[in-house]
């Protein structure tokens, strides 16, 4: 974190005893997720919220805030509650800087690291921002439902392949998405590697929650318009059945999507390159990042 940013904060609030900072930038050092770090000199602290996971509690907070509260104040202050320290981070400290950092587990960390930065980017509304992809992905698996090709195919082909169908379109656009609005990010430095990797892994985690979005709703509206539109008894003399089931109507649903999704990958490249690429924590919080950690560098 940029000293001069805390300091300009510190000098906001000159009648507070300590200030207490809450930032979504996620922060990673020894080895190991950065949950909070206390500069007991300027008598602030500093929480990194990914760090907590995907789901902030109160009760979470409220346990760091408590302890970083006992990192600033004397031993013997009344407030001072030492069994509020949380189970699963260790305060560590360094005599040369003053600093104290509370650090995760290394086994522990990284994934809870990863699951807060991907619920930060809210990947469920991301579908908004991807209204070509979806316009296309519609128009596309909207074939299914009025070409019979497309039932006896679904019919014929087993349920893992029609899985597996599916997981290929997921991947595909995914893929597409990485590739073509370049969200695959590298590191400028080595000693930001990990932090890269975590960044790369919350964006690949959030794009397959949004498209796997995209695909359920995909299969939930291609299946009400083929009840609808696709009577049950043209079906079964169609595809070659005594009677057509539910099973039937949601294969075509299935398969259907899974050609929306493939479309909807090459409709994504018309949507706003702003807006696909400000989608992901990486993206948005790159260049703050890079700059705190090239301060911390120059300040060393």
């Amino acid at each position: 974190m940029e000293l001069s940013t805390l300091d300009a904060i510190v000098d906001s609030y000159p009648q507070a005893d300590v200030v207490i900072m809450l930032t979504d930038i996620p922060r990673h050092t020894q080895g190991k997720p950065l949950i909070a770090e206390v500069l007991p000199d300027r008598k602030i602290a500093v929480i990194s919220c990914p760090t907590l996971g995907a789901l902030t509690t109160k009760r979470r907070l409220l346990k760091i805030l408590t302890s970083c509260v006992n990192q600033l104040v004397p031993d013997g202050h009344p407030i001072a509650k030492k069994h509020r320290l949380p189970r699963w981070g260790r305060w560590s400290s360094k005599a040369d800087s003053g600093r104290r950092t509370l650090h995760a587990h290394t086994f522990t960390g990284g994934p809870r690291l990863v699951l807060g930065m991907t619920m930060a980017n809210e990947p469920l509304r991301m579908a908004r921002k991807l209204s070509r992809a979806m316009a296309a992905a519609a128009a596309t698996g909207a074939f299914g439902i009025f070409y019979s090709s497309i039932w006896q195919m679904s019919h014929s082909l087993s349920t893992s392949r029609l899985l597996s169908i599916g997981l290929i379109a997921l991947v595909v656009m995914v893929g597409w998405l990485v590739i073509v609005n370049r969200l695959w990010d590298r590191p400028v430095n080595e000693r930001l590697a990990q932090v890269v990797f975590y960044y790369n892994l919350s964006t690949i985690l959030t794009l397959i929650i949004c498209v796997a979005s995209l695909y359920a709703t995909l299969v939930i509206g291609i299946l009400v318009g083929g009840l609808i539109v696709i009577d049950p008894d043209f079906m079964a003399q169609t595809i070659g059945l005594s009677e057509a089931k539910f099973t039937n109507y949601l294969d075509i649903a299935w398969l259907s999507a899974a050609m929306g999704v493939v479309a909807g990958a090459l409709g994504s490249s018309f949507d706003s390159d702003v807006d696909v690429r400000n989608l992901t924590h990486a993206q948005r919080l790159r260049a703050r990042v890079y700059t705190a950690e090239s301060d911390e560098d120059e300040s060393r």
